[in-house]
C-alpha cells in the first residue's frame, strides 16, 4: 500500500462490525471448512444465526436428536438446529481472523454434538485436533 492509498473498508473494519449477512458469510465459509465426509451426512439440519445468546458466553447451541439416537424406522421430524451466536463472537474476538477461526471452531463443535459426542467427548477430540 502507498502511503497515498486509503485502505479498503474491509480493510478497517474490526470483527465486532460486521453486518449479519457478513457474519452469515463466515459461517458459511466455516461449514465448507468440515471435512466433505461430514458435510455429506448432515440431513435435515438447520444451521441458524442469532444476534445474542440466551446465556452469557454461549457462543453455539445444538438443538436435535444426535445421530447416534436415532432409527431408519422413525418417521418425519422437524430439522435439528444449530445456531451461532454473533454477538458474543465478535465481542470476543481481536481480529478478523480470530474471528473466523472462532466460528470454524463453533461450527465444528456443534456438529460433533449433532454427530453424537457428548460434551467431554468433543473436548477431547478439540484437544486432539489441535494437536494436528
Amino acid at each position: 500500500m502507498t502511503a497515498n492509498a486509503r485502505p479498503s473498508a474491509t480493510a478497517i473494519r474490526r470483527a465486532d462490525e460486521l453486518s449479519p449477512t457478513e457474519f452469515d458469510q463466515v459461517v458459511e465459509r466455516a461449514l465448507a471448512r468440515i471435512p466433505r465426509r461430514f458435510r455429506r451426512r448432515l440431513e435435515n439440519l438447520a444451521i441458524v444465526v442469532e444476534p445474542e445468546s440466551p446465556r452469557p458466553g454461549l457462543l453455539g447451541l445444538y438443538q436435535g436428536r444426535p445421530m447416534t439416537h436415532r432409527s431408519v424406522f422413525e418417521g418425519f421430524a422437524m430439522p435439528d438446529r444449530i445456531t451461532i451466536y454473533q454477538g458474543p463472537h465478535e465481542r470476543m474476538a481481536r481480529s478478523p481472523e480470530q474471528l473466523e477461526q472462532m466460528v470454524a471452531d463453533t461450527v465444528w463443535h456443534e456438529i460433533a454434538h449433532y454427530f453424537g459426542m457428548d460434551e467431554r467427548q468433543v473436548r477431547l477430540a478439540e484437544r486432539r485436533r489441535r494437536t494436528q
